[in-house]
C-alpha cells in the first residue's frame, strides 16, 4: 500500500501544533540573542559503525536507536523548511582514513564530529544518545548541555517538554556536560545532548524500539527546536 504523504504531513503538522501549544505554557523568555542566533541545526546520531555504544538488556545497539530517532528528527525539520546537517545517515563511524586501531578510530571519530560542528556557520548541535546504568530500575529521558547560557536554557526547555509530552513521571533535570562529555566540551557553538532513555531498563528499551515512540521523541524535539528558531527570527 502506498503512503499518502500529504495526509502524513498533515497529521504530523497537527501533532506538532499540539505539542508546540503545550510547550507555550512551559517555556520562559526566548533564549536566543540577536547577535548569536544559531540558524543551522547539526544532528549527531551518537556512535555508529564498529562503535555500537551501549547494548540493551535485550541486545539493542544504541547506535541503531540514535540513528532511527535522528533520521525522524531530520525529516520533521525538513518538513518545516530547515535542512539539518547530519553527522551520519547510515550505520557508519566518521573516523578519517588512516585510523587503524579501535582506539585511533574512536579518537578520530570524535575529533571529526567536533570539527564538523565548529565548521558549520551558525550551528546548534543536537546529539542523540541512549542511557545505560548497571541497575535496571532507572528510566526516563535526560538532556545535557554545553557550557553556555543558551545551551543551558534550551536544555531545560527540552527536558520539560520531554517530560510533559512523553513521561510526566520523569523527575530528571537538565544537567551540564562540563568535564564529562568530550564533544560538548570542545564545540564552539551551543549544543545539547539528549539521552532518550535507558537501555538498561527492559520496559524502556522495548518502548524505544517502537517506531511510534521514536517518532514521538523526534516530534517533541522538533517542536522545541522549531519554536526557538521562530523566536530567534522575531528578535
Amino acid at each position: 500500500m502506498k503512503h499518502n504523504w500529504k495526509k502524513l504531513a498533515a497529521a504530523v503538522l497537527l501533532v506538532l501544533i499540539a505539542v508546540c501549544s503545550r510547550y507555550e505554557s512551559l517555556r520562559s523568555q526566548p533564549v536566543l540573542a540577536a547577535d548569536q542566533t544559531p540558524c543551522r541545526i547539526v544532528i549527531d546520531p551518537g556512535h555508529g559503525g564498529e562503535d555500537g555504544g551501549a547494548t540493551g538488556v535485550a541486545g539493542t545497539r544504541e547506535s541503531d536507536l540514535n540513528l532511527a530517532v535522528s533520521l525522524r528528527l531530520q525529516a520533521l525539520l525538513r518538513l518545516f523548511g530547515h535542512e539539518p546537517v547530519m553527522v551520519r545517515t547510515t550505520d557508519t563511524a566518521v573516523y578519517s582514513a588512516g585510523a587503524g586501531t579501535i582506539s585511533e578510530k574512536k579518537v578520530s571519530d570524535i575529533h571529526n564530529r567536533v570539527r564538523l560542528v565548529n565548521d558549520t556557520p551558525g550551528a546548534l548541535l543536537v546529539s542523540i544518545h541512549q542511557n545505560f546504568f548497571t541497575q535496571g530500575q532507572y528510566s526516563g529521558a535526560q538532556v545535557f548541555y554545553a557550557d553556555d547560557a543558551y545551551s543551558r536554557e534550551l536544555a531545560q526547555q527540552m527536558q520539560a517538554q520531554l517530560r510533559a509530552s512523553l513521561d510526566p513521571g520523569n523527575r530528571r533535570e537538565a544537567k551540564g556536560a562540563a568535564g564529562t562529555v568530550y564533544l560538548m566540551n570542545h564545540i564552539q557553538t551551543p549544543g545539547i545532548l539528549v539521552e532518550c532513555g535507558f537501555l538498561s531498563n527492559a520496559a524502556e528499551e522495548a518502548r524505544l524500539n517502537t517506531p511510534a515512540y521514536q517518532t514521538r521523541l523526534a516530534m517533541t524535539m522538533a517542536a522545541v527546536l522549531l519554536q526557538n528558531l521562530e523566536d530567534a527570527n522575531e528578535v
